[in-house]
């Protein structure tokens, strides 16, 4: 045995698990601090009320202090209205959003006017809606960058809402405004009462929006394990790689078969389990009681999933062989997972990750599943990029195995063993 025969895997696992420690642990360690872009809606509904003798729009206020307060190099704020607002919350385009109601300028008049003068008054409120169904960790994002920046908008508020208070007790001749009573000062100081509440609630069974994920995560492991395995079996049957089981050693003749022809046995193999795993998973979801509104959707998406994954997977290990397995471990998982956007937003991750997920087969799959069973299987949550991506990557496969398959066949690089030629 030489230096080179245990060196070699030592050098190329550590290489390959420092690369997996770095994708796996970047993206999650901080995703306060790589936030990026992250859409969040602000629709002002405030008609205005006249206070003191002057038109005011505290909506407006409160609009120009979150853009303000806000980091744009973080947050992608946007003003909209209602109804696309709403839209955009449906199809997770923005995962989250500030509502200021129509009458909220009117109440905090009264307010105002309500801590110096006897009467039943309301505090005026601002709604915090979070996305659910965008994520369980963009929720608690979308909580946090919510809370702190209405917090603080709610001093700012309070702050003018006492200064008019005591603008409007000050006598008109001059002379010193009279003193406002502790429980008044505290109601002026924390005048807008702040409720969050969630926009679609996800139903019980879908593990407070993990479901989509970690289906996405079955559908791309059923690809990548199934290329791997069927691509053994199939070798072995045929002659090309022995087998063992346990203390048995099986080594068939080499069967006269091309390149490309073995690849096209491999790829109908993958077609037919692509098509029975599909099937097995969904029925596998049924009995979980996990809720499924579109099951037929939910099983062309998964099967052509599946047999995207594991075309592309096999027409790689027909082109490198052995390394295949690693070039697939690291395209479909090490830099799949972290840019997947299954569990940290990409929003909320590296910006490379983003970079990542515009190709990365994960993240199609997942923004696929999860238009599926989150968002009413709508295209422009992202089962139009799942379907799209899933295709092209498809195609890819297909063409990457003909034509590599072929040209070995065409330079006469037939699979046999050069330790006997």
């Amino acid at each position: 045995m030489t230096t080179r025969t245990w060196l070699a895997p030592i050098a190329v696992l550590t290489l390959f698990m420092a690369l997996l420690g770095t994708m796996y642990l970047d993206y999650v360690v901080d995703p306060e601090k790589n936030l990026h872009d992250f859409p969040i809606a602000v629709v002002n509904q405030d008609v205005g009320d006249t206070v003191g003798g002057h038109q005011v729009n505290f909506g407006t206020q409160i609009t120009d202090a979150l853009r303000q307060g806000i980091p744009a190099d973080k947050v992608d704020l946007q003003v909209l209205g209602i109804n696309e607002a709403q839209l955009k919350m449906q199809s997770g385009a923005v995962y989250g959003t500030i509502l200021i109601p129509s009458d909220f300028s009117k109440r905090l008049g009264i307010l105002g006017v309500g801590s110096v003068v006897p009467g039943e008054i309301q505090r005026p409120t601002l709604t915090l809606q979070t996305n659910p169904r965008s994520g369980a960790f963009v929720t608690e994002i979308v909580t946090t960058i919510g809370t702190r920046a209405l917090t603080q908008v709610n001093e700012q508020v309070g702050k003018q809402l006492t200064d008019q208070v005591h603008a409007q007790l000050t006598p008109p001749g001059g002379g010193a405004a009279p003193e406002l009573t502790g429980a008044t000062r505290v109601a002026l100081a924390d005048p807008v009462h702040i409720v969050t509440s969630q926009f679609r609630p996800l139903p019980s069974g879908t593990g407070q929006g993990l479901t989509a994920f970690f289906y996405a995560l079955l559908l791309l492991l059923a690809g990548l394990v199934g290329s791997m395995t069927i691509h053994t079996m199939i070798d072995a049957a045929l002659g090309f790689v022995p087998t063992e089981y346990g203390p048995w050693y099986v080594h068939f003749p080499a069967t006269p078969i091309s390149r490309f022809n073995t690849l096209l046995i491999k790829w109908g193999v993958m077609v037919i389990t692509a098509n029975i795993v599909a099937g097995v998973f969904l029925a596998v979801a049924r009995l979980l009681d996990m809720p499924i509104d579109h099951p037929l959707t939910l099983f062309l998406f998964s099967a052509l999933a599946i047999m995207a994954v594991g075309i592309t997977g096999l027409s790689v290990l027909a082109a490198l062989g052995s390394a295949g397995l690693l070039i697939n471990l690291i395209l479909f998982i090490i830099l799949g997972l972290p840019s997947s956007g299954g569990t940290v937003p990409i929003e909320a991750t590296p910006k490379y990750l983003g970079w990542l997920a515009q190709f990365e087969p994960m993240h199609q799959v997942f923004v696929g599943v999860r238009a599926i069973l989150y968002f009413n299987a709508n295209y422009q949550a992202g089962l139009a990029r799942g379907v799209w991506m899933s295709v092209l990557g498809l195609t890819i496969g297909l063409m990457l195995g003909t034509v590599i398959t072929r040209y070995y066949d065409y330079k006469g690089l037939h699979r046999r063993d050069l330790s006997r030629s």
